[in-house]
């Protein structure tokens, strides 16, 4: 075994550590909200997306305060905060809380 792939097993974010593996299974939820973008933004739930958007915001500043810091984790919650964002702006452009003006000067 080489001593980088030594290192990189027994260091305090490598794979024998829930600082690896958390983030690991967190690809999970974005990967399903990815697969959620080919649904009708009707189905989305505007409250559940809210909140994950505000938890991954918290945990990709956790990321960057823990040490040592877990740069795994903070690209993780940085990708799903990405995903929940468009889900939301889907979500808000389907109940018309976006493009309203747009509407209204049209029909004016």
């Amino acid at each position: 075994m080489s001593a980088a792939f030594k290192a990189f097993l027994n260091s305090p974010v490598g794979p024998k550590t829930t600082h690896f593996w958390g983030p690991v299974s967190n690809w999970g939820i974005i990967l399903a909200s990815v697969a959620d973008t080919k649904k009708p933004p009707e189905m989305i739930s505007g409250n559940m997306t809210g909140v994950l958007c505000v938890y991954s915001a918290l945990f990709v500043r956790f990321a960057w305060m823990v040490r040592p810091r877990n740069y795994f984790l903070m690209v993780t919650h940085s990708c799903n905060e990405c995903v929940q964002l468009y889900q939301l702006s889907r979500w808000a452009r389907a109940q018309g809380f976006l493009g309203k003006k747009k509407e209204q000067e049209a029909q004016e």
